[in-house]
């Protein structure tokens, strides 16, 4: 079973929002100059954002917080955020994998910005009783 995607714009202006309540104020999060110079496609999304953006993914899937038991990602890949208008835009897609011997659901996630997946080995693991209610 395949659950329906979710969209989530990034925009520098969420990148400052963003560092000043993480307290990251890494320059990679909001100096080009700095951020090309390391070796960076250009100002990149938090990796903690990005994380937190497809657990709102499965939140939303799970329909509570508290449904959530179990939620995983690696970073693979940066997210580049233009500096302009639109910015870029996550899409959070999330298949029904398996189910424990405790009755609840394995999500297998997946996270693309650009045509690129920016996460791997995305796992959350929900009530099932909870899932697309």
């Amino acid at each position: 079973m395949e659950l329906p995607t979710k969209k989530y714009p990034v925009t520098r202006a969420d990148l400052v929002r963003y560092a000043g309540a993480s307290g990251d104020f890494n320059p990679i999060h909001w100096n080009e100059r700095f951020a090309t110079k390391v070796g960076l496609p250009g100002v990149i999304a938090h990796g903690m954002l990005t994380m937190a953006l497809v657990g709102r993914a499965v939140t939303e899937w799970a329909g509570a917080p508290d449904a959530v038991l179990d939620f995983s990602v690696r970073f693979s890949r940066p997210v580049p955020v233009p500096d302009d208008e639109s910015g870029t835009e996550i899409e959070v897609s999330a298949q029904v994998k398996s189910t424990t011997d405790e009755g609840h659901t394995v999500l297998a996630i997946t996270a693309v910005c650009g045509g690129e997946k920016v996460l791997s080995q995305a796992r959350a693991t929900v009530r099932t009783s909870r899932l697309g209610k």
